[in-house]
């Protein structure tokens, strides 16, 4: 859904305000802008590690760094010249996946590169009505799941096993609420955690939802969040450091003041409103600082363990908006001066973040 997409980038930190601040100053991240060498929206963003790392957005847009991004190259996939990527994932400096959307049905498609971008195969190509796929998210290199908007009361989700072929698995997912869909705002309306958990955050109906699987797809359930919903408003980012606790936040894409957050403890069975944050639009993207593959280093950052960065982005035209982080899951809020127009962040590693948006910007974080 959104079908426009605002930004929202958190990062999760330290359970004290110790990280943020030594003798009463508050020690902000180091921000280093790059050039992507293109002026094309970026929407997603997907490190790989602190050297390679890739981005994607429209006009069949992506880039890639492999030396951290003091350099980047930008390049077109052939056939998604009018195409929007509003998702990617990287697997290697070979490897990644990227999902398109378009005005017609078929414009939703899945492609896969093994050559580090020289050839893209289509995996995916959607052929149901008024299907509107949103993210994707994979737990392996190999094992992934893709989310639409419903239709007719249904998820029509999708997921792979072998990293090459796409099955439906809607008649495994509950019940859709009238008119619920997700936003296709920074690819981060699903998020995987371990080898068979994942997340998916909803609106546009009465109720922002969180839809949780344990079994790697196999069943979903459906649970209850506090943040706002309409047609034009949800749950639009969500990430879990671990089984147990994770983050979603939203708000309106139709008023720049509802932008909020939420946390669980218990797997997304329940959520608590956090603090607000510092910042107008709604949240488009969150991220935990750990990092998107933290789970294969637990050792790796455990200082950062709840430190999470959002950004936003501002209605009409959705060309602006803020940034803040939080060291303690929300409860303490830092606005990031100015860091405006950015759609996604994502992080390697404490020290390998980065925030991707408007005009090809590219801006690296460093805690």
């Amino acid at each position: 859904m959104l079908k426009h997409s605002l930004a929202v980038f958190l990062i999760a930190a330290s359970a004290t305000f110790a990280l943020a601040q030594e003798d009463g100053k508050v020690h902000q991240p180091k921000l280093t802008p790059q050039h992507s060498g293109t002026t094309q929206l970026l929407i997603s963003v997907s490190p790989v590690n602190s050297r390679v790392v890739w981005a994607a957005g429209t006009g069949g847009t992506y880039v890639v760094t492999t030396d951290g991004g003091e350099t980047w190259r930008a390049a077109v996939v052939p056939g998604a010249e009018t195409l929007q990527f509003r998702d990617v994932h990287g697997v290697s400096d070979k490897v990644a996946y990227l999902m398109s959307i378009g005005n017609n049905t078929t414009d939703f498609r899945i492609y896969k590169t093994v050559d580090g971008g020289a050839t893209w195969n289509i995996e995916f190509t959607n052929e149901t009505s008024n299907a509107f796929y949103d993210c994707f998210a994979f737990w392996t290199p190999e094992r992934g799941v893709t989310h639409s908007d419903s239709v007719n009361g249904v998820f029509p989700d999708i997921r792979t096993t072998d990293g090459m072929t796409w099955q439906s698995i809607a008649a495994n997912m509950p019940a859709a609420l009238p008119g619920e869909a997700s936003f296709a705002a920074s690819g981060t309306c699903i998020t995987t955690q371990g080898k068979r958990n994942a997340w998916t955050a909803t609106g546009g109906s009465t109720t922002a939802r969180i839809l949780a699987t344990r079994d790697g797809g196999d069943t979903w359930k459906a649970y209850d969040t506090p943040l706002v919903s309409s047609p034009s408003a949800g749950a639009i980012s969500v990430a879990f450091r671990d089984p147990l606790n994770g983050i979603v936040g939203g708000g309106d894409l139709a008023s720049n003041d509802a932008a909020n957050t939420a946390t669980s403890d218990d797997g997304g069975q329940t959520w608590t409103l956090t603090n607000k944050p510092p910042v107008q639009g709604a949240i488009f993207c969150l991220a935990y600082v750990r990092g998107i593959r933290h789970a294969e280093d637990e050792e790796s950052g455990e200082e950062h363990e709840h430190v999470v960065v959002i950004t936003t982005e501002t209605a009409p035209n959705f060309t602006s908006g803020e940034a803040a982080w939080t060291p303690d899951e929300g409860r303490t809020w830092l606005h990031l001066p100015g860091v405006s127009g950015f759609w996604a962040v994502a992080f390697a590693d404490p020290e390998a973040g980065w925030f991707v948006g408007n005009g090809g910007q590219i801006l690296k974080i460093s805690f």
